[in-house]
């Protein structure tokens, strides 16, 4: 820069314009220009990389302990800062450079991927990682399947709850083949009804449906679970168990799982994650929310808009139908009856009596048994639907026909049931909370706990002795048969003596000890034998 000032006005102005020119080329300001070119004088090999801060081997780099500190203190760099500071100062290190030093560091020797892990777990690092995108294949190539709890508050029974939709989907065409609804937690039967709405071609199902060559889960335990697996078995369908924790390996549904909740849960009444003002994230007061029956209406309808209607990015302007469509891949179809057979559980064999079939304790009747007492038969059933079962000829494999639970209560007398196990649950918490609330005195120096909440001796005694007429070990009347007197050899303390009732026999122990108590010749029980001190042998 020196040489740069003594040169020539002519040579000087043309090099100021160039710099001005270089500066507009590369969007940064003159003077980044002139430092540039001034370290370029001092040291050639910043030419080479002009911009770049120089190296030094005293530069400070982020070390395996300032990692373990990032992960402890969840990415603050200023907590960081403080313990090693601390530890410094303890002699447990060297002191640590300044704040924004060690930002640079973090900023230079971290990638995103590493700083978001460290802060935020493994969730957070993935969302910088590179995914690759599968093949889009041919319809009915690979399922993915999918549980999901809607943001939507719906009423159902009178209580407010979030349903669970469990659906297919496939990975070719972007279509739901198949979707189920539950008002509470899903299980296999809710896996099975999602499966059979998939598969079936006919009204009110298809036209998507058929038979697939794999079907990717998540190790979901309903999935999993021996019902679902034997009916993919017996369907011929592969499973494809996802490592835990892979959410991109089934990016379809996990895409559809998100988009169900942008583009149709977010506009309906009772959405969840709708943002409130205050504090609370509750509804505003007055909400109607909707029925059960209504939600599903229009979840199904939304589910036929999506085949039908919407274009997703991947399929380049063309609806799934359009492309399940425009693909000449030739279908596996299962008639229903089968798919019915399939999707059943089995609970063995059973002996048809004239009360019916015995099933976990309770009897199932059916108009087809007339005639038929015993003959063996095999039950199927439909998980959590206890109400019927299906019954098949155990030899035969031949369908007889469903048995209805007998003597079923009606709705009115499930109802009430089911009010005064709630009222049950409700005193029995109450109890409990009222049992375990302790509170205890604030503190603002180190002292142990104190418990608050003061008794009176009086109020203690009454507690206790409620507590003591609960115990049924307590309300045993000990001394009312007092235990008979032992042999007159024995030693008895004089306490427990006694406590014994005289001129009772003693027992005749039996098995081995039989020998301290073998009857003598006058037909009384002979004294054990006992060493010089009196002990018994």
């Amino acid at each position: 820069m020196s040489r740069l000032k003594k040169a020539e006005p002519e040579v000087q102005q043309l090099t100021t314009r160039h710099v001005r020119l270089m500066a507009e080329s590369l969007e940064v300001t003159e003077r980044t220009v002139w430092r540039w070119l001034a370290a370029a004088e001092r040291d050639e090999s910043a030419a080479a990389e002009p911009g770049a801060r120089a190296q030094s081997k005293d530069r400070f780099s982020v070390t395996p302990e300032v990692r373990r500190l990032l992960a402890l203190w969840k990415g603050n760099v200023a907590a960081v800062h403080r313990e090693l500071t601390a530890r410094a100062a303890k002699g447990e290190g060297e002191p640590p450079p300044s704040i924004p030093t060690l930002h640079r560091a973090i900023r230079r020797d971290l990638t995103p991927g590493e700083r978001a892990g460290l802060a935020g777990g493994q969730r957070a690092a993935r969302k910088h990682d590179v995914f690759l995108a599968r093949p889009r294949g041919w319809r009915n190539q690979v399922w993915e399947t999918d549980h999901v709890q809607a943001a939507v508050l719906v009423d159902v029974d009178g209580k407010a709850r979030r349903p669970w939709i469990t659906w297919f989907t496939d990975c070719a065409t972007n279509a739901i083949t198949g979707v189920a609804v539950t008002p509470g937690d899903p299980s296999r039967e809710s896996v099975l009804a999602a499966l059979r709405s998939a598969v079936l071609r006919e009204d009110p199902y298809g036209p998507f449906g058929g038979l697939p060559e794999k079907v990717r889960v998540d190790r979901g335990k309903d999935f999993l679970s021996r019902t679902v697996t034997a009916a993919f078995d017996l369907l011929d369908v592969t499973v494809e168990d996802l490592p835990a924790y892979t959410p991109h390996l089934k990016g379809t549904v996990e895409g559809l799982n998100r988009a169900v909740e942008g583009m149709f849960l977010a506009a309906l009444p009772g959405y969840a994650r709708q943002p409130r003002p205050g504090k609370r994230a509750s509804g505003p007061k007055g909400e109607v929310l909707l029925g059960f029956e209504d939600f599903t209406a229009r979840l199904l309808a939304w589910t036929l808009w999506w085949n039908t209607e919407h274009q997703p990015a991947p399929l380049r302007g063309r609806t799934p139908l359009e492309a399940w469509q425009d693909d000449p891949t030739p279908l596996r179809d299962v008639p229903a009856t089968d798919l019915w057979t399939f999707a059943l559980e089995d609970a063995g064999t059973r002996t048809l009596t004239t009360r019916g079939i015995r099933f976990r304790k309770r009897d199932y009747v059916g108009p087809w048994m007339t005639g038929q007492a015993g003959i063996q038969v095999r039950v199927r059933f439909m998980p959590h639907h206890d109400h019927r079962i299906e019954v098949y000829h155990a030899t035969t494999g031949r369908y007889l026909g469903p048995a209805d639970l007998a003597d079923q209560a009606t709705e009115e007398q499930v109802s009430a049931v089911r009010r005064a196990r709630a009222a049950r649950s409700r005193r029995l918490k109450k109890d409990l909370e009222v049992s375990q609330r302790e509170r205890y005195a604030a503190v603002d120096r180190p002292e142990a706990p104190r418990r608050l909440g003061a008794l009176t001796t009086a109020q203690a005694e009454a507690e206790l002795a409620q507590a003591t007429g609960a115990d049924l070990s307590d309300l045993a009347l000990r001394d009312l048969i007092p235990p008979a007197a032992p042999p007159a050899g024995w030693r008895t303390p004089a306490s427990l003596a006694a406590l014994t009732t005289p001129g009772l026999p003693a027992p005749v122990p039996s098995g081995r000890d039989s020998a301290y108590a073998q009857s003598g010749p006058d037909g009384r029980t002979a004294q054990p034998t006992t060493d010089e001190d009196g002990e018994a042998l």
